[in-house]
């Protein structure tokens, strides 16, 4: 029987304002920010550097406070860091003097589950990524993106409700990044979870998510609200279509730095391949 068990959560962001430093110094990173993401969809926060978008993750993750509105999960306030709200970075922080299956499983030890069963999970999580046959490996022993496998593995072992990334991929050379969005989009589709995934990455975004949300440089603030509706399974020629390229040159558009900040005009429909159609709403 499988241990991997299936969770998602909802998140509720409302009215969120983040302001950094104090006196003069002070300044607004986050403007009045709000969305919500249904239990189990992938997001992905779009947008370029220093627009906010890693500020609005630290939020959800619990690392920093805003300084008005709120943020939810399953309605419960989202108060400080829990394992119910995992993250990953870009750049992996597994323990250097630790095998990949006591990275992976050390977040059971640290709740008290029993070596067997905590084994067994993450046994099960490493074959999930792809890494079966490295699991007394040390992180120095693997490629950059081995280690970010074993980084996702290490956070979905604690079944969190939602799996917060953080441009996980941005330090990876172009062909490992390809193949590394591939094997996260196979285990979404097998764990479930609900994903809010930064980027400023447009191919990225596309390719991965049900949903864009686009930031405008700061103080950050969402620009638009894109649905994704390209049909999974998702591969590599999903990339050349008419469709993926007319919905990549409206972010293009809506993230060239004279638009970027704007507030968005009301868009009509998008225009492309008869399979695929979406209206834009002005937030």
């Amino acid at each position: 029987m499988s241990r991997i068990m299936p969770m998602r959560g909802r998140v509720e962001v409302t009215g969120v304002d983040i302001h950094f430093g104090r006196g003069d110094a002070r300044f607004k990173a986050v403007s009045e920010v709000s969305f919500s993401v249904p239990a189990g969809q992938f997001l992905c926060l779009l947008g370029p550097s220093g627009c906010g978008k890693s500020t609005v993750l630290g939020a959800l993750a619990g690392h920093i406070r805003p300084s008005a509105g709120s943020l939810t999960l399953d309605a419960q306030p989202i108060e400080g860091p829990a394992p119910e709200r995992g993250l990953v970075f870009q750049h992996h922080t597994l323990f250097p003097w630790k095998s990949v299956i006591d990275n992976v499983a050390f977040g059971l030890k640290m709740q008290g589950i029993s070596r067997s069963e905590r084994t067994a999970r993450a046994r099960e999580l490493i074959e999930l990524v792809g890494l079966k046959g490295f699991e007394r490996h040390y992180p120095v022993q693997l490629s950059g993106g081995m280690q970010q496998r074993v980084e996702i593995a290490r956070v979905l072992i604690n079944q969190p409700r939602v799996l917060l990334m953080d441009e996980p991929f941005g330090a990876l050379d172009a062909q490992t990044r390809q193949l590394m969005q591939q094997l996260l989009l196979d285990v979404w589709a097998r764990v479930g979870t609900t994903i809010v995934f930064v980027t400023h990455d447009i191919d990225e975004a596309l390719f991965l998510g049900d949903r864009i949300l686009v930031m405008g440089a700061r103080p950050g603030r969402l620009i638009d609200d894109i649905p994704v509706r390209f049909a999974r399974p998702r591969d590599r020629t999903l990339t050349t279509t008419v469709s993926f390229n007319a919905l990549k040159r409206h972010c293009q558009d809506l993230l060239h730095p004279d638009h970027a900040g704007a507030a968005r005009p009301r868009l009509s429909p998008l225009d492309t391949d008869a399979d695929f159609s979406v209206a834009h709403f002005a937030i």
